[in-house]
């Protein structure tokens, strides 16, 4: 089967039950928890994905590692994706989940990736400007990264402005090669 398909499968399996228990939030709270844990810890993940580890292990360091702070139906659902040895994908489940909720919220994802780090008021005024273009909330996520120069890139789910230093540099460099070998 399609790696997508089990990991949407499962992240609508959660969405549905948060929704049928009115416990969506703290469904949507515990998935960050085990998203951020996936992403923040190469031995919880490698553990994960090791072939050598025994299901019954994984089943127990889930149990050791969640309980009592996450909710129990959350713990249940995490146990049966280990039984069903769907554990390698935890990561692409928590995303999936996590896209299904902020759908049935009217929440867009937005990334603004810039050099440097933008000042609290800027990022709020544009995140203000995204809600009124897109006519919905925006769950803005900011990442810096030097090699765009200066400048940012916004990308709003599947439409994205690139406005950076070194895309503007590329360009002018095709525009002279062009100009040179003509």
């Amino acid at each position: 089967m399609n790696e997508s398909k089990i990991s949407v499968r499962y992240a609508k399996a959660l969405f549905q039950l948060g929704k049928e228990k009115n416990r969506l939030e703290t469904f949507i709270a515990d998935i960050h928890l085990v998203e951020d844990l996936c992403n923040e810890s190469g031995d919880f993940w490698l553990m994960l994905e090791s072939p050598v580890a025994k299901t019954s292990q994984k089943r127990l360091a889930i149990q050791r590692i969640f309980e009592g702070k996450v909710d129990i139906d959350t713990l249940k659902f995490l146990d049966l994706v280990v039984q069903n040895r769907r554990e390698a994908y935890l990561k692409d489940i928590s995303r999936n989940f996590l896209v299904l909720c902020r759908k049935d919220q009217g929440i867009l994802s937005a990334t603004l990736t810039s050099a440097s780090e933008m000042e609290l008021t800027v990022r709020n005024q544009l995140k203000d400007l995204l809600a009124k273009s897109f006519d919905s909330q925006i769950e803005l996520k900011e990442v810096i990264d030097e090699d765009i120069i200066g400048g940012f890139v916004i990308r709003v789910e599947d439409q994205q402005l690139d406005a950076s230093v070194s895309t503007q540099l590329n360009q002018i460099k095709r525009e002279l090669l062009s100009n040179y070998s003509n």
